[in-house]
């Protein structure tokens, strides 16, 4: 079966949800492609959009509508090729609106599984749920003739117990987009033992079709990733209850989270990241890989206690942030959260804090300049020379967080879990944009 053959006919379990939204998204600008490219020669595409959300899916195509216009508006040469043979479409918003149209003519919303019984393809974002996806799995098999190829979202299960339980003999994978599809470029691909080179193959042309960069990673639980971010946000969560032995941990919170983004040159802080992944989701995760790990236990009581007085953390629909460890206005974090009162403090409350954390060496090395430094590396190096001569309370969180997330990086690649320190750098310098990898020589 060929690449365009096995895309004419494909669902997209979860479709309403945030990142199934994005893989039907990609796929039906995939399939339209193909569609446009072949003249005319295709058969007729099918991308089944399923999920048990008729609301989800209600808003469903007005975000895809908006989403291809934008992606049509930025590739205006590329379509006037793919176009040349209609006379009838002269000016640019003519094309758009007909490229718009056949893109979002091959989507079919449904809430109903049968959909996926005539698939050839099937994209699993259910949720991070391993009977779920199994049961679905199961289901789908028993009523199709076409021995379909599974590719799931999961972000932590293990491959081989899906394929096992599921009984799919080969014809499953890992295929983990990051949040959101649509504009993140990476994609971790994780296959077992048994996975066929056919779906391999398809798998990375795919991935390559869609402009993504390709990570393999081995099947363990968590895989690169979350294998890495699970033990970071661990750390930092030990950090701060430790810190509140000498302060309150709402500000112990603050001063980890603030050292997290401007000392170690992220984009975020880590409970701000916690809080964009999800607490409920961040807890559930670690949940996911513990009885896959012999000698270490992912469990922080101080996520229980958020999750179970409703504080989760994530996105509203419309995209913005919900508060978890911290409280946003208009997207900013603006105060912290007390976990014995539930009540938010403002970060203005915090005025010695600053202080506690000491000066920083160079106030311009910040993730949006240092991003785009061609001598990053050269930069960097020299900021944290400069840093370990400091004996302030910033320098040393800092210092322990870089070496923490250098030995957690290396033992990804010890453990078998990522074949090479470089794909342990990709990873986080693509799919969570860090401006440096986690294993590197600056905190020697």
């Amino acid at each position: 079966m060929t690449y365009e053959e096995r895309l004419q006919n494909v669902t997209v379990l979860g479709a309403a949800g945030k990142m199934g939204s994005g893989i039907l998204l990609l796929t039906a600008v995939e399939m339209a492609d193909l569609m446009l490219k072949s003249g005319g020669k295709s058969k007729a595409f099918v991308l089944n959009a399923m999920d048990v959300s008729d609301e989800g899916l209600a808003g469903l195509i007005q975000y895809l509508r908006a989403q291809v216009l934008k992606i049509a508006e930025k590739k205006m040469v590329v379509l006037r090729t793919m176009y040349h043979d209609r006379k009838d479409l002269i000016e640019n918003s003519e094309i758009i609106e007909q490229y718009v149209n056949d893109v979002l003519s091959v989507v079919r919303p449904t809430t109903r599984l049968e959909a996926a019984y005539g698939s050839k393809l099937i994209f699993e974002a259910v949720n991070e749920n391993k009977d779920l996806k199994v049961k679905i799995f199961r289901q789908i098999e028993d009523n199709n003739e076409h021995t379909p190829w599974y590719f799931t979202n999961t972000s932590s299960v293990p491959i081989n117990i899906i394929e096992s339980e599921a009984d799919l003999k080969g014809r499953v994978l890992g295929f983990h987009f990051y949040n959101p599809p649509a504009v993140q470029r990476l994609v971790e691909l994780i296959w077992t033992n048994q996975t066929s080179a056919e779906v391999k193959e398809f798998a990375n042309e795919y991935a390559k079709n869609l402009g993504k960069i390709v990570v393999p990673s081995n099947d363990y639980a968590g895989f690169i990733g979350n294998g890495h971010f699970m033990r970071d946000a661990l750390h930092a969560i030990k950090e701060a209850e430790e810190l509140s032995a000498e302060m309150p941990l709402p500000e112990a919170i603050y001063i980890v989270n603030k050292v997290s983004q401007d000392y170690l040159v992220r984009p975020m802080g880590i409970f701000q990241l916690i809080d964009y992944v999800g607490i409920d989701v961040v807890r559930f995760i670690m949940g996911v890989m513990n009885p896959f790990l012999d000698n270490e236990d992912l469990h922080s009581p101080l996520l229980d206690k958020l999750f179970d007085t409703g504080i989760k953390g994530g996105q509203h629909s419309d995209g913005s942030q919900k508060d978890g460890f911290l409280k946003y206005e208009k997207g900013r974090p603006v105060a912290v959260i007390d976990p014995e009162t539930k009540q938010y403090i403002a970060f203005d409350s915090f005025s010695g804090a600053d202080g506690k954390i000491g000066a920083i060496p160079d106030p311009a090395i910040v993730w949006k300049s240092v991003v785009r430094m061609k001598n990053k590396d050269e930069v960097l190096q020299k900021f944290y020379n400069d840093l370990k001569a400091l004996d302030t309370l910033g320098a040393k969180l800092a210092i322990a967080y870089g070496k923490r997330s250098n030995e957690i990086g290396k033992a990804l690649v010890a453990d078998a879990v990522a074949n090479n320190e470089e794909d342990v750098n990709t990873v986080l310098l693509t799919g969570f944009f860090h401006a440096y990898g986690p294993i590197n020589n600056y905190f020697d």
